[in-house]
């Protein structure tokens, strides 16, 4: 697909007609009669008034003021608008809460029409507090005119904002994306992996799944909104059990109200949204729930599940230290202390930078030396040469991966089945770790693909310099481990890795270092890495560091 340049004026009509074409051709059975008319009838109106229309759409909210709606391109607005009044899609004379009409005005504005003669305190008071003085006295809807009798001004609503989004639901298959990915593609700022479209490359296979997620998400944002609870529940649909991307979403909603009900000291209502929850996490704090009500049977019970069958290194990692604490409240045998594999240590005493320096940097400048290069990455190195070797299984097609061309990565990514529906794929781009033709596909894909979003490849951090120097110095079989490990829980695990990686190309070899500074501990998912490349032999140190008095000089 040819995308538009910003030299034309009209670029965001036509990344919008661009959308509509794209949802009518994969999408029209799914369509009601409204949207299909809306689809169809849009081209037929005057090029000003869709590009109106689009630019409304494109803004924020419904409710505009016409004196803001000034747009060169578009020429007068009065001509503009009159089709889309005429159509039912902009209402020229809506009715506007005390709220609504403060959010299109100015205090003065507020002040002159609905304060004529203010006291001192009232011109003092901020926008928000004079809002809670009128609200008693204005407590009905009015017209824009009703409120402003002489402002010659005007508001237009925008009417079908709900098809609007739910035509940017179809197309990038989540809310989070808007119009403004066109833009940042046009300029370059943005560039994606071009991906093999079919017809049936698309979302949502049936209208009540588009449904569902409109409704889950107006849950959300009803929790957001700080809606009772009770009220909310009653809102939460049943599983999706034909449908796993749509009740991993139900199963989110549930973990995040399951918290807050924790948080609120709400239990019984915390274990029900969690034994109803199929979310990662949700089983351990479930299991936290019953030891925190003192339910010390069940919580046995369920941590024994657990053990038989941990969903991730998390769920293992925290029930090692539940489970002893069962055990002594329950009077049951004490378990063997669970010894984390040996990491060396080192202890550093630095200046204290004076600059904006952090702690890793300073390490960094600390250790570097000429023949054994340090750099912080972080997460950054790893994951960018998994993402690089990888690239191919990564952007394979499947079914429900790709729909749009603004994917920076497959939107099944986080999902349990991720690896299982391209195993083959991957087990073929790891088996290259066993030849040398691996650095060949990693140089190769590095040259190819530099600039193109990659859920994995952080191309501001690996230049060519650095993955020279990793892949002279890492062995394969450690990347192997690695990649190994990302597969198995991505989302977990592409986060924890060192923060630093000193290089000895001469010697070809390498260690890890995860900085601590003062006060500063370990996170779980970093001590499962350290442990995790301790029990394989990776060289890996963490290192602690205290800033120095003045009168001091820096010492290991």
């Amino acid at each position: 697909m040819t995308l538009p340049t910003l030299d034309d004026p009209f670029y965001y009509l036509n990344n919008f007609h661009t959308v509509l074409d794209w949802i009518g051709a994969r999408y029209r059975d799914l369509l009601s009669a409204d949207e299909r008319a809306f689809i169809d009838d849009f081209s037929a109106l005057p090029q000003a008034s869709r590009a109106l229309l689009v630019r409304m759409i494109m803004r924020k909210g419904t409710l505009f003021r016409a004196s803001k709606l000034n747009y060169a391109e578009i020429g007068p607005m009065p001509e503009a608008v009159l089709p889309l009044i005429d159509a039912g899609w902009v209402d020229a004379e809506p009715e506007l809460s005390l709220e609504q009409l403060f959010a299109l005005s100015t205090k003065a504005e507020i002040m002159t029409a609905l304060m004529p003669a203010p006291a001192p305190s009232d011109r003092a008071l901020k926008k928000a507090d004079l809002l809670e003085t009128l609200k008693p006295m204005y407590d009905e809807a009015r017209r824009f005119d009703a409120w402003f009798a002489d402002s010659g001004d005007g508001v237009y609503e925008l009417t079908l904002m709900a098809m609007c989004d739910r035509f940017r639901l179809m197309f990038f298959g989540n809310l989070r994306q808007d119009w403004t990915e066109f833009v940042l593609a046009d300029l370059g700022i943005y560039r994606y992996e071009r991906v093999e479209f079919s017809a049936a490359s698309r979302a949502f296979q049936q209208r009540a799944d588009i449904d569902a997620y409109l409704h889950l998400h107006r849950c959300r944002e009803r929790f957001e909104a700080g809606e009772p609870l009770i009220e909310l529940l009653d809102a939460v649909p049943a599983a999706f059990d034909d449908n796993p991307w749509l009740e991993a979403r139900r199963a989110k909603l549930l973990f995040q109200l399951g918290q807050h009900c924790e948080r609120s000291g709400e239990l019984a209502s915390a274990l029900t949204l969690y034994a109803d929850c199929t979310h990662p996490g949700a089983r351990i704090r479930r299991l936290r729930v019953l030891e925190r009500s003192g339910r010390f049977d069940a919580a046995l019970a369920l941590a024994r599940e657990v053990e038989r069958s941990p969903e991730s290194d998390a769920e293992t990692q925290h029930l090692q230290r539940i489970l002893p604490r069962l055990h002594r409240k329950l009077g049951l045998p004490g378990l063997p202390r669970q010894q984390p594999a040996a990491v060396e240590r080192i202890d550093l005493r630095l200046s204290r930078p004076t600059g904006p320096i952090s702690v890793e940097g300073a390490v960094r400048k600390h250790l570097d030396e000429p023949h054994a290069p340090v750099h912080y990455v972080e997460n950054a190195l790893i994951n960018s040469l998994f993402g690089l070797l990888c690239w191919e299984a990564i952007f394979a097609p499947l079914p429900g991966a790709f729909f749009h061309p603004f994917h920076s990565g497959p939107a099944d990514l986080s999902r349990p089945d991720f690896y299982r529906r391209r195993a083959a794929l991957f087990d073929a781009c790891l088996a290259r770790l066993d030849t040398h033709d691996y650095q060949t596909v990693i140089r190769d894909i590095f040259m190819a693909k530099q600039g193109i979003q990659s859920p994995f490849v952080h191309w501001g951090i690996v230049d060519e310099d650095l993955l020279e120097q990793a892949l002279a110095c890492f062995p394969r079989e450690h990347l192997k481990l690695w990649f190994a490990r990302l597969l198995w829980d991505i989302k977990a695990n592409r986060a924890g890795l060192p923060d630093l990686i000193q290089f000895c190309p001469e010697k070809k070899t390498y260690r890890m270092i995860e900085v601590k500074g003062p006060g500063d501990r370990l996170q779980d998912n970093q001590l499962r890495w350290l442990d995790f490349c301790a029990e394989h032999g990776m060289p890996v140190t963490v290192c602690y560091v205290q800033w120095a008095r003045a009168t001091e000089d820096s010492s290991t």
